[in-house]
Protein backbone atom coordinates (compact mmCIF):
# COMPACT_ATOMS: atom_id res chain seq x y z
CA UNK A 1 0.00 0.00 0.00
CA UNK A 2 1.41 3.38 -1.02
CA UNK A 3 2.31 5.79 1.73
CA UNK A 4 3.41 8.70 -0.43
CA UNK A 5 0.88 10.98 1.22
CA UNK A 6 1.25 14.49 -0.17
CA UNK A 7 -1.84 16.20 1.21
CA UNK A 8 -2.74 16.86 4.81
CA UNK A 9 -6.24 15.51 5.43
CA UNK A 10 -8.19 13.27 7.79
CA UNK A 11 -7.22 9.90 6.37
CA UNK A 12 -10.02 8.12 8.25
CA UNK A 13 -12.65 10.41 6.74
CA UNK A 14 -15.03 13.23 7.57
CA UNK A 15 -18.36 13.53 9.30
CA UNK A 16 -21.16 14.52 6.93
CA UNK A 17 -22.21 17.53 8.99
CA UNK A 18 -18.75 18.43 10.25
CA UNK A 19 -15.97 20.63 8.89
CA UNK A 20 -13.90 19.25 6.01
CA UNK A 21 -10.51 20.62 5.11
CA UNK A 22 -7.52 19.33 3.16
CA UNK A 23 -4.25 21.17 2.62
CA UNK A 24 -1.22 21.25 0.36
CA UNK A 25 2.06 22.71 1.62
CA UNK A 26 3.64 24.49 -1.32
CA UNK A 27 5.77 27.60 -1.76
CA UNK A 28 3.64 29.23 -4.40
CA UNK A 29 1.59 32.38 -4.41
CA UNK A 30 -2.03 32.61 -5.43
CA UNK A 31 -4.96 30.31 -4.85
CA UNK A 32 -5.05 26.80 -6.28
CA UNK A 33 -7.88 24.79 -7.87
CA UNK A 34 -9.30 21.76 -6.05
CA UNK A 35 -11.85 19.05 -6.85
CA UNK A 36 -13.68 16.43 -4.83
CA UNK A 37 -14.42 13.30 -6.87
CA UNK A 38 -16.05 9.95 -6.30
CA UNK A 39 -13.30 7.43 -5.72
CA UNK A 40 -14.96 4.69 -7.78
CA UNK A 41 -15.99 6.70 -10.86
CA UNK A 42 -13.81 9.80 -10.82
CA UNK A 43 -16.89 11.96 -11.27
CA UNK A 44 -16.31 15.43 -9.83
CA UNK A 45 -18.84 16.27 -7.13
CA UNK A 46 -17.69 19.73 -6.08
CA UNK A 47 -14.82 22.05 -6.93
CA UNK A 48 -13.37 25.39 -5.99
CA UNK A 49 -10.21 27.30 -5.21
CA UNK A 50 -8.18 27.15 -2.03
CA UNK A 51 -8.45 29.71 0.72
CA UNK A 52 -5.80 32.46 0.72
CA UNK A 53 -2.46 30.82 1.49
CA UNK A 54 -1.48 30.94 5.14
CA UNK A 55 2.02 30.69 6.62
CA UNK A 56 1.92 28.30 9.55
CA UNK A 57 3.78 29.95 12.43
CA UNK A 58 5.18 26.72 13.92
CA UNK A 59 6.28 24.81 10.81
CA UNK A 60 6.91 27.71 8.46
CA UNK A 61 4.95 25.93 5.73
CA UNK A 62 2.79 27.90 3.30
CA UNK A 63 -0.52 26.07 3.33
CA UNK A 64 -3.17 26.07 0.61
CA UNK A 65 -6.42 24.80 2.15
CA UNK A 66 -9.48 23.41 0.40
CA UNK A 67 -12.69 23.86 2.38
CA UNK A 68 -15.34 21.39 1.27
CA UNK A 69 -17.42 21.52 4.44
CA UNK A 70 -20.59 22.27 2.45
CA UNK A 71 -20.50 18.83 0.82
CA UNK A 72 -22.59 16.40 2.89
CA UNK A 73 -23.23 13.35 0.70
CA UNK A 74 -22.02 10.07 2.19
CA UNK A 75 -19.58 8.04 0.12
CA UNK A 76 -15.92 7.44 -0.67
CA UNK A 77 -14.03 10.29 -2.27
CA UNK A 78 -10.68 11.70 -3.37
CA UNK A 79 -9.72 15.32 -2.83
CA UNK A 80 -7.28 16.82 -5.32
CA UNK A 81 -5.46 20.13 -4.90
CA UNK A 82 -3.68 21.44 -7.98
CA UNK A 83 -3.56 17.90 -9.44
CA UNK A 84 -2.15 16.40 -6.20
CA UNK A 85 -4.61 13.69 -5.07
CA UNK A 86 -5.37 12.14 -1.72
CA UNK A 87 -6.01 8.47 -1.14
CA UNK A 88 -9.71 7.51 -0.96
CA UNK A 89 -11.50 8.48 2.27
CA UNK A 90 -15.03 8.27 3.61
CA UNK A 91 -17.63 10.91 4.27
CA UNK A 92 -20.36 9.62 6.55
CA UNK A 93 -22.08 9.67 9.93
CA UNK A 94 -20.68 6.58 11.66
CA UNK A 95 -16.98 7.36 11.47
CA UNK A 96 -16.12 7.29 15.15
CA UNK A 97 -18.25 4.46 16.52
CA UNK A 98 -15.72 1.82 15.51
CA UNK A 99 -12.82 3.98 16.67
CA UNK A 100 -14.47 4.33 20.09
CA UNK A 101 -14.66 0.55 20.44
CA UNK A 102 -11.14 -0.05 19.14
CA UNK A 103 -9.65 2.64 21.39
CA UNK A 104 -11.46 1.13 24.38
CA UNK A 105 -10.43 -2.43 23.51
CA UNK A 106 -6.83 -1.22 23.84
CA UNK A 107 -7.25 -1.45 27.61
CA UNK A 108 -8.18 -5.13 27.56
CA UNK A 109 -5.08 -5.79 25.47
CA UNK A 110 -2.99 -3.96 28.11
CA UNK A 111 -4.26 -6.08 31.01
CA UNK A 112 -1.77 -7.64 33.38
CA UNK A 113 -2.28 -10.91 35.25
CA UNK A 114 -4.74 -12.51 32.84
CA UNK A 115 -4.30 -14.61 29.72
CA UNK A 116 -5.58 -12.82 26.63
CA UNK A 117 -7.40 -15.47 24.64
CA UNK A 118 -7.87 -15.52 20.90
CA UNK A 119 -11.63 -15.30 21.45
CA UNK A 120 -11.34 -11.80 22.92
CA UNK A 121 -7.94 -10.51 21.82
CA UNK A 122 -7.80 -11.86 18.31
CA UNK A 123 -5.18 -14.30 17.08
CA UNK A 124 -2.43 -11.70 16.67
CA UNK A 125 -2.70 -10.28 20.18
CA UNK A 126 -3.50 -13.37 22.25
CA UNK A 127 -0.83 -14.06 24.86
CA UNK A 128 -0.26 -15.76 28.23
CA UNK A 129 -0.96 -14.02 31.52
CA UNK A 130 1.81 -11.61 32.46
CA UNK A 131 3.43 -11.01 35.83
CA UNK A 132 1.56 -13.53 37.92
CA UNK A 133 4.21 -12.93 40.57
CA UNK A 134 2.63 -9.52 41.22
CA UNK A 135 0.09 -11.32 43.39
CA UNK A 136 2.64 -11.50 46.21
CA UNK A 137 5.02 -8.59 46.01
CA UNK A 138 7.08 -6.52 48.44
CA UNK A 139 8.20 -2.92 48.58
CA UNK A 140 11.64 -2.03 47.30
CA UNK A 141 14.32 -2.01 50.01
CA UNK A 142 17.77 -0.74 49.19
CA UNK A 143 19.65 2.30 47.96
CA UNK A 144 18.39 4.18 44.92
CA UNK A 145 20.51 5.90 42.27
CA UNK A 146 20.52 9.13 44.28
CA UNK A 147 21.95 7.40 47.32
CA UNK A 148 18.74 7.40 49.34
CA UNK A 149 18.19 4.27 51.41
CA UNK A 150 14.72 2.74 51.51
CA UNK A 151 13.73 0.31 54.25
CA UNK A 152 10.83 -1.31 52.43
CA UNK A 153 7.93 -2.84 54.35
CA UNK A 154 7.49 -5.85 56.61
CA UNK A 155 4.52 -7.11 54.62
CA UNK A 156 3.73 -8.06 51.04
CA UNK A 157 0.69 -7.01 49.05
CA UNK A 158 -1.35 -8.35 46.16
CA UNK A 159 -0.38 -6.08 43.26
CA UNK A 160 -1.88 -8.25 40.56
CA UNK A 161 -4.10 -7.13 37.72
CA UNK A 162 -4.42 -3.64 36.38
CA UNK A 163 -3.20 -2.31 33.06
CA UNK A 164 0.36 -2.07 31.86
CA UNK A 165 0.96 1.66 31.76
CA UNK A 166 2.61 2.14 28.38
CA UNK A 167 5.17 0.39 26.21
CA UNK A 168 6.81 -1.18 29.25
CA UNK A 169 5.49 -3.53 31.95
CA UNK A 170 5.20 -0.99 34.75
CA UNK A 171 1.93 -0.17 36.53
CA UNK A 172 1.48 3.29 38.02
CA UNK A 173 -1.26 4.55 40.33
CA UNK A 174 -0.98 8.20 39.24
CA UNK A 175 -1.35 7.40 35.55
CA UNK A 176 -3.99 4.80 36.23
CA UNK A 177 -5.90 7.51 38.09
CA UNK A 178 -6.44 9.98 35.26
CA UNK A 179 -7.06 7.10 32.83
CA UNK A 180 -9.79 5.56 34.97
CA UNK A 181 -11.31 8.99 35.64
CA UNK A 182 -11.47 9.86 31.94
CA UNK A 183 -13.20 6.60 31.00
CA UNK A 184 -15.58 6.77 33.96
CA UNK A 185 -16.37 10.39 33.12
CA UNK A 186 -17.13 9.44 29.52
CA UNK A 187 -19.66 6.93 30.83
CA UNK A 188 -21.05 9.25 33.49
CA UNK A 189 -21.68 12.03 30.98
CA UNK A 190 -22.75 9.84 28.07
CA UNK A 191 -24.19 6.61 29.55
CA UNK A 192 -26.33 5.94 26.51
CA UNK A 193 -23.16 5.73 24.39
CA UNK A 194 -21.91 2.59 26.15
CA UNK A 195 -23.57 -0.76 26.77
CA UNK A 196 -22.97 -4.36 27.74
CA UNK A 197 -21.62 -6.26 24.75
CA UNK A 198 -19.74 -3.36 23.15
CA UNK A 199 -16.37 -5.06 23.55
CA UNK A 200 -14.75 -8.44 23.12
CA UNK A 201 -13.88 -8.97 26.79
CA UNK A 202 -14.52 -11.89 29.17
CA UNK A 203 -17.03 -9.86 31.21
CA UNK A 204 -19.36 -9.11 28.29
CA UNK A 205 -23.06 -9.97 28.68
CA UNK A 206 -23.01 -9.60 32.47
CA UNK A 207 -25.51 -6.75 32.62
CA UNK A 208 -22.83 -4.10 33.15
CA UNK A 209 -21.59 -1.72 30.44
CA UNK A 210 -18.27 -3.02 29.16
CA UNK A 211 -16.51 0.29 29.73
CA UNK A 212 -17.18 -0.13 33.47
CA UNK A 213 -16.04 -3.75 33.42
CA UNK A 214 -12.77 -2.52 31.92
CA UNK A 215 -12.25 0.34 34.36
CA UNK A 216 -12.97 -2.05 37.23
CA UNK A 217 -10.01 -4.18 36.15
CA UNK A 218 -7.77 -1.19 36.88
CA UNK A 219 -9.75 -0.04 39.91
CA UNK A 220 -9.25 -3.40 41.60
CA UNK A 221 -5.50 -2.97 41.13
CA UNK A 222 -5.60 0.57 42.51
CA UNK A 223 -7.51 -0.64 45.56
CA UNK A 224 -4.96 -3.39 46.14
CA UNK A 225 -2.16 -0.81 46.11
CA UNK A 226 -3.59 0.77 49.27
CA UNK A 227 -1.67 -0.01 52.46
CA UNK A 228 -3.91 -1.95 54.87
CA UNK A 229 -5.18 -0.33 58.05
CA UNK A 230 -2.98 -1.11 61.03
CA UNK A 231 0.23 -0.95 59.02
CA UNK A 232 2.51 2.10 59.04
CA UNK A 233 1.02 4.72 56.67
CA UNK A 234 -2.20 2.71 56.51
CA UNK A 235 -4.60 4.12 53.91
CA UNK A 236 -1.81 5.51 51.72
CA UNK A 237 -1.23 4.03 48.27
CA UNK A 238 2.02 2.72 46.84
CA UNK A 239 3.12 4.92 43.96
CA UNK A 240 4.01 2.29 41.37
CA UNK A 241 4.99 -1.30 40.60
CA UNK A 242 7.68 -2.32 38.14
CA UNK A 243 10.94 -4.21 37.60
CA UNK A 244 14.22 -3.18 39.21
CA UNK A 245 15.75 -2.59 35.77
CA UNK A 246 14.29 -1.87 32.36
CA UNK A 247 13.39 -4.86 30.22
CA UNK A 248 14.64 -5.00 26.66
CA UNK A 249 12.76 -3.70 23.62
CA UNK A 250 11.05 -5.77 22.42
CA UNK A 251 10.76 -8.19 25.33
CA UNK A 252 8.91 -11.42 25.91
CA UNK A 253 6.09 -11.04 28.38
CA UNK A 254 7.17 -12.12 31.89
CA UNK A 255 5.01 -14.83 33.33
CA UNK A 256 6.31 -16.81 36.32
CA UNK A 257 9.20 -18.28 38.31
CA UNK A 258 9.55 -21.99 38.84
CA UNK A 259 9.64 -23.82 42.18
CA UNK A 260 13.42 -23.46 42.40
CA UNK A 261 13.10 -19.68 42.09
CA UNK A 262 14.75 -19.80 38.71
CA UNK A 263 13.67 -17.60 35.84
CA UNK A 264 11.71 -19.27 33.09
CA UNK A 265 11.49 -17.79 29.61
CA UNK A 266 9.91 -14.37 29.96
CA UNK A 267 9.83 -14.52 33.76
CA UNK A 268 9.69 -11.48 36.03
CA UNK A 269 12.88 -10.56 37.88
CA UNK A 270 13.43 -8.04 40.64
CA UNK A 271 9.91 -6.61 40.64
CA UNK A 272 8.68 -4.39 43.49
CA UNK A 273 6.17 -1.82 44.57
CA UNK A 274 7.73 1.54 45.39
CA UNK A 275 7.12 3.94 48.24
CA UNK A 276 3.64 5.30 48.99
CA UNK A 277 3.06 8.93 47.97
CA UNK A 278 0.48 11.59 48.59
CA UNK A 279 -0.21 11.95 44.87
CA UNK A 280 -0.92 8.24 44.42
CA UNK A 281 -3.12 8.23 47.50
CA UNK A 282 -5.19 11.15 46.21
CA UNK A 283 -5.51 9.54 42.78
CA UNK A 284 -6.94 6.50 44.51
CA UNK A 285 -9.27 8.67 46.60
CA UNK A 286 -10.58 10.54 43.55
CA UNK A 287 -11.14 7.54 41.27
CA UNK A 288 -12.60 5.33 43.99
CA UNK A 289 -15.00 8.11 45.03
CA UNK A 290 -16.05 8.59 41.41
CA UNK A 291 -16.55 4.82 41.04
CA UNK A 292 -18.60 4.73 44.25
CA UNK A 293 -21.41 6.82 42.78
CA UNK A 294 -21.26 5.24 39.30
CA UNK A 295 -21.38 1.64 40.53
CA UNK A 296 -24.29 2.09 42.98
CA UNK A 297 -26.82 0.86 40.42
CA UNK A 298 -24.64 -2.02 39.21
CA UNK A 299 -22.90 -3.43 42.29
CA UNK A 300 -23.79 -1.78 45.59
CA UNK A 301 -21.18 -3.72 47.59
CA UNK A 302 -18.38 -2.69 45.25
CA UNK A 303 -19.61 0.91 45.31
CA UNK A 304 -19.51 0.96 49.11
CA UNK A 305 -16.06 -0.62 49.11
CA UNK A 306 -14.84 2.13 46.79
CA UNK A 307 -16.25 4.93 48.95
CA UNK A 308 -14.69 3.41 52.07
CA UNK A 309 -11.28 3.15 50.39
CA UNK A 310 -11.61 6.69 49.04
CA UNK A 311 -12.32 8.18 52.45
CA UNK A 312 -9.52 6.20 54.07
CA UNK A 313 -7.15 7.45 51.36
CA UNK A 314 -8.32 11.03 51.89
CA UNK A 315 -7.66 10.88 55.62
CA UNK A 316 -4.25 9.29 55.05
CA UNK A 317 -3.30 11.98 52.53
CA UNK A 318 -4.43 14.73 54.90
CA UNK A 319 -2.20 13.21 57.58
CA UNK A 320 0.73 12.82 55.16
CA UNK A 321 0.38 15.76 52.73
CA UNK A 322 3.95 16.02 51.45
CA UNK A 323 5.19 12.50 50.73
CA UNK A 324 6.34 13.13 47.17
CA UNK A 325 7.63 10.71 44.56
CA UNK A 326 11.35 10.47 44.00
CA UNK A 327 13.75 8.78 41.62
CA UNK A 328 13.24 5.29 43.02
CA UNK A 329 15.01 3.08 42.10
CA UNK A 330 16.26 5.18 39.21
CA UNK A 331 15.75 2.52 36.54
CA UNK A 332 13.13 0.03 35.49
CA UNK A 333 10.22 2.46 35.47
CA UNK A 334 9.19 6.09 35.22
CA UNK A 335 9.16 8.39 38.23
CA UNK A 336 5.82 10.12 37.69
CA UNK A 337 7.08 12.60 40.23
CA UNK A 338 4.73 15.45 41.14
CA UNK A 339 6.03 18.21 43.40
CA UNK A 340 2.65 19.97 43.68
CA UNK A 341 -0.27 17.97 45.07
CA UNK A 342 -2.67 20.84 45.86
CA UNK A 343 -4.46 20.14 42.59
CA UNK A 344 -4.78 16.46 43.53
CA UNK A 345 -6.29 17.42 46.88
CA UNK A 346 -8.82 19.63 45.09
CA UNK A 347 -9.69 16.90 42.59
CA UNK A 348 -10.15 14.25 45.30
CA UNK A 349 -12.29 16.61 47.39
CA UNK A 350 -14.52 17.33 44.39
CA UNK A 351 -15.06 13.62 43.72
CA UNK A 352 -15.74 12.84 47.38
CA UNK A 353 -18.16 15.75 47.63
CA UNK A 354 -19.99 14.70 44.47
CA UNK A 355 -20.35 11.17 45.86
CA UNK A 356 -21.12 11.87 49.53
CA UNK A 357 -22.41 15.49 49.82
CA UNK A 358 -20.42 15.79 53.04
CA UNK A 359 -19.87 19.43 54.06
CA UNK A 360 -16.22 18.82 55.01
CA UNK A 361 -15.37 18.21 51.35
CA UNK A 362 -17.32 21.26 50.22
CA UNK A 363 -15.44 23.38 52.75
CA UNK A 364 -12.11 22.08 51.44
CA UNK A 365 -13.15 22.83 47.84
CA UNK A 366 -14.15 26.40 48.66
CA UNK A 367 -10.81 27.05 50.37
CA UNK A 368 -8.79 25.63 47.47
CA UNK A 369 -6.93 28.03 45.14
CA UNK A 370 -8.29 25.95 42.25
CA UNK A 371 -11.96 26.66 42.96
CA UNK A 372 -13.45 28.90 40.24
CA UNK A 373 -10.12 30.11 38.88
CA UNK A 374 -8.44 29.82 35.49
CA UNK A 375 -5.56 28.12 37.26
CA UNK A 376 -7.88 25.20 37.92
CA UNK A 377 -8.44 24.52 34.23
CA UNK A 378 -5.15 25.64 32.80
CA UNK A 379 -2.42 23.76 34.61
CA UNK A 380 0.42 26.16 35.39
CA UNK A 381 -0.22 28.60 32.58
CA UNK A 382 0.70 26.23 29.74
CA UNK A 383 -1.62 25.69 26.81
CA UNK A 384 -3.13 22.45 28.00
CA UNK A 385 -5.97 21.62 30.34
CA UNK A 386 -5.05 18.50 32.32
CA UNK A 387 -2.64 15.62 32.47
CA UNK A 388 -1.50 13.12 35.11
CA UNK A 389 0.40 15.86 36.97
CA UNK A 390 -2.24 18.61 36.58
CA UNK A 391 -5.55 17.21 37.75
CA UNK A 392 -7.52 20.19 39.08
CA UNK A 393 -9.57 20.43 35.87
CA UNK A 394 -10.93 16.94 36.54
CA UNK A 395 -12.48 18.13 39.79
CA UNK A 396 -14.02 21.21 38.18
CA UNK A 397 -15.50 19.10 35.39
CA UNK A 398 -17.07 16.79 37.97
CA UNK A 399 -18.68 19.75 39.76
CA UNK A 400 -20.59 20.66 36.59
CA UNK A 401 -21.24 17.04 35.57
CA UNK A 402 -22.70 15.64 38.79
CA UNK A 403 -25.59 17.15 40.73
CA UNK A 404 -24.42 18.40 44.14
CA UNK A 405 -25.58 20.93 46.71
CA UNK A 406 -23.49 23.66 45.08
CA UNK A 407 -25.54 26.72 44.19
CA UNK A 408 -26.54 27.47 40.62
CA UNK A 409 -24.33 30.56 40.83
CA UNK A 410 -21.29 28.45 41.75
CA UNK A 411 -21.95 25.97 38.96
CA UNK A 412 -22.48 28.70 36.37
CA UNK A 413 -19.20 30.35 37.36
CA UNK A 414 -17.37 27.06 36.82
CA UNK A 415 -19.14 26.62 33.48
CA UNK A 416 -18.02 30.12 32.50
CA UNK A 417 -14.48 29.09 33.42
CA UNK A 418 -14.71 26.06 31.14
CA UNK A 419 -16.03 28.16 28.26
CA UNK A 420 -13.32 30.82 28.72
CA UNK A 421 -10.68 28.10 28.74
CA UNK A 422 -12.17 26.56 25.60
CA UNK A 423 -12.07 29.99 23.96
CA UNK A 424 -8.32 30.15 24.60
CA UNK A 425 -7.83 26.82 22.85
CA UNK A 426 -10.12 27.85 20.00
CA UNK A 427 -8.00 30.96 19.39
CA UNK A 428 -4.83 28.84 19.37
CA UNK A 429 -6.49 26.44 16.94
CA UNK A 430 -7.63 29.21 14.57
CA UNK A 431 -4.11 30.65 14.45
CA UNK A 432 -2.58 27.28 13.59
CA UNK A 433 -2.69 26.27 9.95
CA UNK A 434 -3.14 22.62 10.96
CA UNK A 435 -5.97 23.42 13.42
CA UNK A 436 -4.01 22.16 16.43
CA UNK A 437 -5.53 23.37 19.74
CA UNK A 438 -2.11 23.54 21.45
CA UNK A 439 0.67 26.05 20.94
CA UNK A 440 4.40 25.32 21.02
CA UNK A 441 4.35 24.78 24.79
CA UNK A 442 1.93 21.87 24.34
CA UNK A 443 4.32 19.81 22.21
CA UNK A 444 5.63 17.80 25.13
CA UNK A 445 6.00 14.07 25.74
CA UNK A 446 2.50 12.86 24.86
CA UNK A 447 1.45 15.99 22.95
CA UNK A 448 -1.36 14.08 21.25
CA UNK A 449 -3.01 13.61 24.63
CA UNK A 450 -2.78 17.37 25.16
CA UNK A 451 -4.70 17.82 21.91
CA UNK A 452 -7.33 15.33 23.09
CA UNK A 453 -7.67 16.77 26.60
CA UNK A 454 -8.09 20.27 25.18
CA UNK A 455 -10.68 18.82 22.82
CA UNK A 456 -12.57 17.56 25.89
CA UNK A 457 -12.73 21.16 27.17
CA UNK A 458 -13.98 22.31 23.75
CA UNK A 459 -16.61 19.55 23.83
CA UNK A 460 -17.77 20.64 27.28
CA UNK A 461 -18.05 24.23 26.04
CA UNK A 462 -20.32 22.99 23.26
CA UNK A 463 -22.51 21.15 25.74
CA UNK A 464 -22.69 24.23 27.99
CA UNK A 465 -23.43 26.80 25.28
CA UNK A 466 -24.87 24.84 22.37
CA UNK A 467 -22.48 26.77 20.10
CA UNK A 468 -21.57 24.49 17.18
CA UNK A 469 -18.27 26.28 16.63
CA UNK A 470 -16.93 24.32 19.60
CA UNK A 471 -18.23 21.11 18.04
CA UNK A 472 -16.37 21.94 14.84
CA UNK A 473 -13.25 22.65 16.88
CA UNK A 474 -13.41 19.16 18.41
CA UNK A 475 -13.82 17.63 14.97
CA UNK A 476 -10.84 19.55 13.63
CA UNK A 477 -8.69 18.45 16.55
CA UNK A 478 -9.47 14.87 15.56
CA UNK A 479 -8.61 15.74 11.95
CA UNK A 480 -5.15 16.76 13.15
CA UNK A 481 -4.60 13.43 14.88
CA UNK A 482 -5.79 11.42 11.88
CA UNK A 483 -3.60 13.04 9.24
CA UNK A 484 -4.34 16.75 8.90
CA UNK A 485 -0.90 17.68 10.20
CA UNK A 486 2.49 18.73 8.89
CA UNK A 487 3.73 15.12 8.86
CA UNK A 488 0.67 13.93 6.90
CA UNK A 489 0.56 11.05 9.36
CA UNK A 490 -2.29 9.41 11.21
CA UNK A 491 -1.13 8.95 14.79
CA UNK A 492 -3.82 6.29 15.38
CA UNK A 493 -3.01 2.73 14.30
CA UNK A 494 -5.29 1.25 11.66
CA UNK A 495 -6.99 4.54 10.80
CA UNK A 496 -5.65 5.94 7.56
CA UNK A 497 -3.22 5.18 4.77
CA UNK A 498 -0.09 6.18 6.70
CA UNK A 499 -0.62 5.26 10.33
CA UNK A 500 1.24 4.32 13.49
CA UNK A 501 2.96 0.98 12.82
CA UNK A 502 6.07 0.75 15.01
CA UNK A 503 5.16 1.98 18.50
CA UNK A 504 7.52 1.82 21.43
CA UNK A 505 6.00 -1.31 22.94
CA UNK A 506 7.54 -4.52 24.25
CA UNK A 507 4.92 -6.82 22.74
CA UNK A 508 3.38 -4.87 19.83
CA UNK A 509 6.81 -4.66 18.25
CA UNK A 510 5.60 -5.45 14.71
CA UNK A 511 8.29 -8.09 14.28
CA UNK A 512 6.71 -11.12 12.57
CA UNK A 513 9.97 -13.11 12.65
CA UNK A 514 9.88 -13.03 16.46
CA UNK A 515 6.15 -13.60 16.58
CA UNK A 516 5.48 -10.08 17.85
CA UNK A 517 2.37 -8.44 16.33
CA UNK A 518 1.79 -4.92 15.04
CA UNK A 519 -0.27 -2.56 17.17
CA UNK A 520 -3.98 -3.32 17.21
CA UNK A 521 -6.28 -0.75 15.61
CA UNK A 522 -7.25 2.28 17.66
CA UNK A 523 -3.97 2.96 19.49
CA UNK A 524 -2.63 6.52 19.64
CA UNK A 525 1.04 7.36 20.07
CA UNK A 526 2.54 10.25 22.02
CA UNK A 527 3.28 12.39 18.97
CA UNK A 528 5.65 15.28 18.27
CA UNK A 529 7.83 16.30 21.20
CA UNK A 530 9.75 19.58 21.24
CA UNK A 531 12.36 18.09 23.56
CA UNK A 532 14.79 15.47 22.33
CA UNK A 533 14.43 12.82 25.04
CA UNK A 534 15.45 9.54 23.44
CA UNK A 535 18.52 8.31 21.52
CA UNK A 536 16.61 7.68 18.28
CA UNK A 537 15.25 11.23 18.18
CA UNK A 538 18.75 12.52 18.88
CA UNK A 539 20.40 10.36 16.23
CA UNK A 540 17.88 11.41 13.59
CA UNK A 541 18.45 15.07 14.33
CA UNK A 542 14.83 15.81 15.16
CA UNK A 543 16.01 18.91 17.01
CA UNK A 544 16.62 20.53 13.61
CA UNK A 545 13.02 20.02 12.50
CA UNK A 546 10.15 22.40 13.27
CA UNK A 547 8.59 21.51 16.62
CA UNK A 548 5.39 19.90 15.24
CA UNK A 549 7.53 17.62 13.06
CA UNK A 550 9.73 16.17 15.82
CA UNK A 551 8.29 12.70 15.59
CA UNK A 552 9.35 9.38 14.14
CA UNK A 553 7.45 6.10 13.82
CA UNK A 554 10.23 3.90 15.20
CA UNK A 555 10.09 1.47 18.12
CA UNK A 556 13.13 3.04 19.79
CA UNK A 557 11.69 6.55 19.98
CA UNK A 558 9.97 6.25 23.34
CA UNK A 559 9.67 10.04 23.71
CA UNK A 560 7.59 10.42 20.51
CA UNK A 561 6.19 6.99 19.66
CA UNK A 562 5.25 5.28 22.91
CA UNK A 563 1.65 4.43 23.71
CA UNK A 564 0.02 4.93 27.11
CA UNK A 565 -3.25 4.38 28.94
CA UNK A 566 -3.66 8.10 29.72
CA UNK A 567 -3.42 8.89 26.00
CA UNK A 568 -5.91 6.30 24.79
CA UNK A 569 -8.45 7.22 27.47
CA UNK A 570 -9.15 10.73 26.07
CA UNK A 571 -9.20 9.21 22.58
CA UNK A 572 -12.14 7.08 23.76
CA UNK A 573 -13.80 10.16 25.30
CA UNK A 574 -13.45 12.38 22.22
CA UNK A 575 -14.33 9.66 19.69
CA UNK A 576 -17.48 8.74 21.63
CA UNK A 577 -18.42 12.41 21.93
CA UNK A 578 -18.10 12.99 18.18
CA UNK A 579 -19.95 9.78 17.39
CA UNK A 580 -22.89 10.90 19.52
CA UNK A 581 -22.84 14.58 18.58
CA UNK A 582 -22.95 14.03 14.81
CA UNK A 583 -25.56 11.30 14.66
CA UNK A 584 -28.55 12.58 12.65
Amino acid sequence: MSKAVQLSYNQAGYLRHGPKFAALARETSGQLPWTLSEAATGVVQIQGITLPAYRDPLTGALLHCADFSSFKTAGVYIIQIDEIPSEPFRIGDNLYGTLTRDALHFFYLMRSGIALTEQYAGKAWARPAGHLSDKDIRAFAGTDTQGTKWDGCSFSIDGSGGWYDAGDYGKYVVNGGISVWTLQNAFERMPDSFSDGDLAIPEQQNGIPDILDETRWELEFLLRMQIPSGQPLGGMAFHKLHDRVWSGVPAELPTYMDNNNEMKVGASWGRYVYEPTTAATLNLAACAAQAGRIWKTFDKAFAERCITAAEQAWEAARTNPIILAGNVPGAGGGNYDDVNVEDDFYWAACELYASTDKPEYEAFIRNSPYFKTFQGLNGHGAAYSMNWADTAALGSITLVTVKTALSEKDINEIKDLIVKTADRYAVIQRNDAYATPIDASGFVWGSNSMVLNNAIILALAHDITGDRSYLSAVSRAMDYLLGYNSLRKSFVSGYGIDTLEHPHHRFWANDPVKGLPPPPPGVICGGPNAQIQDPVAEALGLIHRPIPMRYVDEIGSFATNEVAINWNAPLVWVASFLHRAFQR
